[in-house]
């Protein structure tokens, strides 16, 4: 469902928040960054200034009530995943990993993207939640089952009692890879080929949503419980920022967050 307040507008997933679960997908509109222009860039220091960023997210949040601590990451594309232990853990947003996970309240988890595939779980049962930023790197070091691993170590957390939300990201329509990316798969992934499409020689679109839910199913999330959003970045970028679109025409590229939170 769509969430909007003063032009600012963030795609939610209702089946986690009826499960007690604030989250939400961000787009591009509402903000007051030049990218072309009221761009709601919620990251990349390097491409913005601060002071945009900074009135931004403070736009952002502005749509969930409650007072809530956002914490980030530097994102490697690993498979590494943080333990938020508390809001005070929360503040420090310089440790280098790709997921992060909390059972507390009031913490908003947050990933970046811009074409990358965005996770967030929540388990009902144990108040635990995930927020996963899983590229093509991240997929195939099966970082959203690493989640699930740590958050079952810590919390408890069953992976039949997980919710899922896929956020937008580059779809099997638009997103192109090649021999390596291709190689990778099939070296890690019985079910490579069906992610595939090819378009040319040593060249295959690819299907990065439809990789990581396969990765949710064979952890064990109950597919009825998998909620993918329908949107590719590549091809909505009237919605979402797309690095791959927008990087060689615009020089620079907004960042989207991806965001979970426990309410109290």
């Amino acid at each position: 469902m769509w969430r909007e307040r003063d032009g600012v507008r963030l795609l939610s997933c209702h089946e986690l928040e009826r499960d007690g679960f604030i989250n939400g997908f961000s787009t591009r509109m509402g903000g007051t960054s030049p990218m072309p222009q009221n761009a709601l860039n919620l990251a990349g220091f390097h491409e913005d200034a601060a002071e945009n960023i900074h009135e931004n997210r403070r736009r952002f949040l502005r749509l969930f009530d409650g007072d809530w601590q956002l914490t980030a990451v530097w994102q490697m594309h690993s498979a590494d995943v943080r333990i938020v232990r508390d809001r005070e853990d929360a503040r420090s947003d310089q440790v280098r990993c790709d997921a992060l996970t909390t059972n507390a309240a009031g913490i908003l988890l947050a990933v970046k993207s811009a074409d990358c595939v965005p996770v967030i779980l929540g388990d009902q049962r144990t108040g635990a939640c995930a927020a996963v930023h899983a590229g093509w790197r991240g997929t195939v070091a099966r970082i959203v089952e690493r989640t699930l691993e740590r958050m079952s170590a810590q919390y408890g957390t069953r992976a039949e009692d997980v919710r899922a939300a896929i956020g937008p990201a580059a779809g099997g329509c638009c997103y192109e890879v090649g021999a390596e990316v291709i190689e990778a798969f099939r070296s890690n992934f019985d079910d490579a080929d069906s992610l595939f499409q090819p378009t040319r020689e040593g060249h295959a679109l690819i299907d990065l949503q439809r990789a990581n839910r396969n990765q949710l199913i064979q952890s064990g999330v109950k597919s009825e419980r998998i909620h993918t959003a329908p949107f590719c970045t590549m091809c909505r970028t009237d919605l979402f920022f797309s690095y791959r679109r927008e990087k060689s025409t615009l020089g620079r590229v907004g960042r989207l967050i991806s965001v979970i939170g426990r309410q109290g």
